[in-house]
Order: C-alpha cells, then structure tokens, then sequence
C-alpha cells in the first residue's frame, strides 16, 4: 500500500531524456550518473531503465552504492567517483567495480593493495583542470614564481605515465570534470577543456593514449559538444531537470521524471488574527480554510520553504502558511473550493495546468535543484509509473 508522501518516478520520462542524451552525444558513450541514490529517484530502477535506452555504463560515488548495483543483478560496467580505498581493493575486483587514482600517492596505495591479493584493478586517472577537488594538478600558475605552463603540463604527464605504469593497475580511462560549464560564460570550461587536451597530447609523446577520455558532465554534454570525447557523463540531465537556469534549453528536450506528491489529512476554517505553526510566524489576515498536508522537512520539503513556498491542490496554487513542520505543512486553500481529506497536494510536479518545478524550489530555498531532489529522504515511497 502507498504512503501518504510519495515520490512518483516516470520511468517514460527517464527513457525519453536518456535518449534525448545519446542522441547529443552524438557517438560519445554514455555514462549515466546514479550517485546518491540515482539523485533521490532510485538508482536501481533508474540504472536499469537508463541502461535499457542507450546508457553504457554507469557511476557512483560510494562504494555501497556499486555494491548495491551488483546486488540488484546489474553487470554494466561501474565507476566509482571519488576516493577508492586500498582496503576496498579486493571488492573492487571481485564485483568489477572501476576505480579512480586522484594522484601518485592514491595510484601507488591502490597498485599496493592489488599486488598483494595477486590481481589487478582497474582505474580512471583523474585530472584536476580548475575544479580544486580531486585529481592529478595540470594547472598552470600565475605568479611569478610558478612554473610555466608546459612545465606543468610536462610534470602532470610524467606523474601520469608513472601512474599508469605501476604494476596492479589496469588504466582503462582519464578524466576531468568542469566547474563551470553550467555557466553562459564558457570561458572558465573552456580553458579547462584546453589543458585537458594539451595533457593529452603530451601524454602521446610518451606513447601513452587511453581508451577512454572522458570531461562532459550535463552542461557540456548538452552545449559543449567538442568537449564529448570518448565519452559523456550526464547526471542531473537524466533526471529531467536543468545544470541550472543559465543552460540553452532549446537544444535538447527533457522531462522531469519526478512528482513530489502527498495528502491533504486536515481541512478547517479559522477566524482572522488566528496563528499558524511553531512560532506564530504567520497570522491570518481574513477568515481562512487551511489544509494540512502529511509531508515535512522529514520527507525532504524545505523548512525554508515556511511562508514563502507553494503546493498544488486541486491544480491551484496553494500557499505554504507558517513554518513547515517534521511531518506536516499547512496550506491555505481558501480560494480552492471543495478540499477534502485526501485529496492530492503536489509538492513537486503537475498539477491542471500548474506546475512547481525543483527549479522554482532551488531558487525559493537559495540552493540548486540538485539538492532538492537528492534532499527527498528514504521514508517517502518511491512509485515507478510507466
């Protein structure tokens, strides 16, 4: 039986953009990102439909979330973003989970730990090109005593080539990742991409070319197409939601695939002056009829969102009064008319011709529609509709 907070995936939906995302890749192959939990949606189900429309392999970022891939039965191949712990090398290899190497002291742990279970694991090296997160540094300097730019490029190769020569490692693929390629301003994700491609080609002066190169996240996969190379990475785009509100939207196509959807559970009338929620935030300024809704910042509804969001009731906008609460929020539904117990209230999605969008959510909140989904917590049922 369904609960009363449900998170509605539509499977359609996800076919559809990742399609859409084969398609601009143009050649490329397609991984498609399904960390945290596919980005709130279910990242079995949403491995499995995305994998079933032209994804070719998939990424996570923890290591239990490869596990529980493998545990559901899926054998595409599988990279772990992020850190891989020499002490998870055996995993590694038994479940035919790919790696990442960030430098020579990763790359050296993880060489280590393969030759003494007597086998090799397969990694992606990563390059940092601006991001100043993980990966090898390949970015040139600009005081004046930093080295000059081919030096540095000459550098990072030859800790790249040592890399790949450590005896335990498989190097399958290369990578970097963009820290502002969901900008208008490409300026920044160009640059990264040109270093990129400059350690590239001094890497081919070593004799060392790697089958798999790969820097495309969602933005550059949808506007950058030069930067596709062997393969793209889309993750927020699959879901149906945009890299951020700066993205063309006209060159693609994408649905949501998520409605954040709950019950009404209380309907009353109440008087003006009457006050709403902890803290008395809110009073009524007239005779009010207010619903409460079974869905809190318990379920992942933003308690920023107090006073200032919207739900769709009977596909019309309802304002949030007061301060959102755990398990319930209280709307005002005066306009509405015939609200009952049980009827719907969507939180995120479609309601008639009403829509609120992860989007309109980030933007009330002051955050990014990535966390609005990721946000979405484990006890709201999530619902695969076809």
């Amino acid at each position: 039986m369904e609960g009363l907070a449900v998170a509605e995936i539509d499977v359609n939906a996800l076919a559809h953009n990742t399609k859409q995302l084969k398609r601009i890749a143009a050649g490329s192959r397609l991984m498609a990102v399904v960390k945290a939990d596919g980005y709130g949606h279910g990242a079995v189900p949403i491995s499995q439909t995305a994998l079933s429309n032209g994804a070719d392999c998939l990424a996570v970022a923890r290591l239990s979330e490869a596990l529980n891939l493998r545990a559901a039965g899926i054998e595409a191949p599988i990279l772990l973003f992020g850190y891989s712990s020499p002490e998870t090398v055996e995993l590694l290899v038994h479940h035919r989970i790919t790696g990442v190497a960030n430098d020579i002291q990763s790359a050296r742990a993880l060489s280590e730990a393969a030759l003494r279970i007597g086998s090799r694991v397969k990694v992606h090296l990563k390059v940092d090109t601006g991001m100043g997160r993980l990966g090898t540094v390949v970015v040139p300097g600009k005081g004046d005593l930093d080295e000059p730019p081919g030096q540095i490029i000459r550098s990072a190769a030859d800790a790249i080539v040592t890399m790949a020569a450590l005896p335990g490692l498989e190097v399958e693929g290369i990578f970097t990742h963009f820290a502002n390629a969901d900008s208008a301003d490409k300026r920044h994700a160009r640059n990264q991409f040109s270093i990129f491609m400059d350690l590239l080609e001094e890497l081919k002066k070593h004799s060392m070319e790697v089958e798999i190169r790969h820097a495309a996240n969602s933005a550059a996969t949808i506007e950058m197409p030069e930067t596709h190379l062997d393969m793209v990475r889309p993750g927020i785009a699959l879901y149906g939601l945009w890299p951020s509100n700066e993205t063309d939207r006209s060159l693609i196509d994408l649905k949501p695939v998520m409605t954040l959807r709950s019950k009404v559970i209380g309907v009353k009338m109440v008087p003006a002056d009457f006050s709403v929620s902890y803290g008395s935030t809110y009073i009524t300024t007239r005779p009010t009829t207010i619903a409460t809704i079974a869905l809190g910042y318990a379920d992942g509804l933003n308690r920023l969102l107090s006073s200032v969001g919207s739900l769709l009731i009977n596909g019309q906008r309802c304002p949030i009064l007061g301060r959102v609460c755990m398990d319930l929020v209280m709307a005002d539904v005066t306009h509405v008319p015939n609200v009952s117990l049980e009827d719907d209230a969507i939180a995120i999605g479609q309601q008639g011709k009403e829509q609120i969008t992860a989007e309109e959510i980030a933007d009330l909140v002051g955050t990014i529609n990535y966390e609005v989904v990721t946000s979405i917590t484990p006890r709201v049922q999530r619902v695969y509709q076809q």
